[in-house]
């Protein structure tokens, strides 16, 4: 397991080259702190999408992600970044993005597979510092 402090996320963020946002969205519940992280150095709105697909060892509860609150902010003519902490098969960033059709979303991961992904080199699993 491969552990990161909030230092090491915040050092990350400053070299990465993110576009204008107006919004991050965070992918709840285990994008919120990343998000939040996010969002302060995009001096950006947050927001929270709640999503539920694994459960507390990491496996999946369900066949697909479940949407649990379905998005009813207004967002038309916003430049979205979607957050999660980690995103290996996409598919809930996938049902995320689906709740944010026709908008203007770029996606943002701390590993794994989005527009933007602040530890690509990182394959293991990792010890984030906001989890015990």
């Amino acid at each position: 397991m491969v552990p990161l402090s909030f230092k090491t996320i915040t050092e990350r963020l400053r070299i990465i080259d993110f576009p204008k946002i107006d919004v991050v969205i965070g992918i709840g519940t285990g994008g919120v702190p990343a998000a939040t992280m996010v969002a302060y150095h995009l001096d950006a709105e947050l927001l929270v999408m709640t999503l539920n697909y694994r459960d507390e060892e990491n496996n999946p509860r369900y066949n697909e992600p479940k949407v649990l609150e379905k998005a009813s902010w207004d967002l038309e003519g916003k430049r979205i970044l979607l957050v999660d902490d980690v995103s290996v098969s996409g598919k809930t960033m996938e049902a995320a993005l689906q709740q944010l059709k026709g908008l203007h979303v770029k996606t943002c991961a701390m590993k794994g597979r989005a527009d933007y992904v602040l530890f690509p080199e990182i394959k293991d699993c990792v010890k984030w510092p906001w989890k015990p």
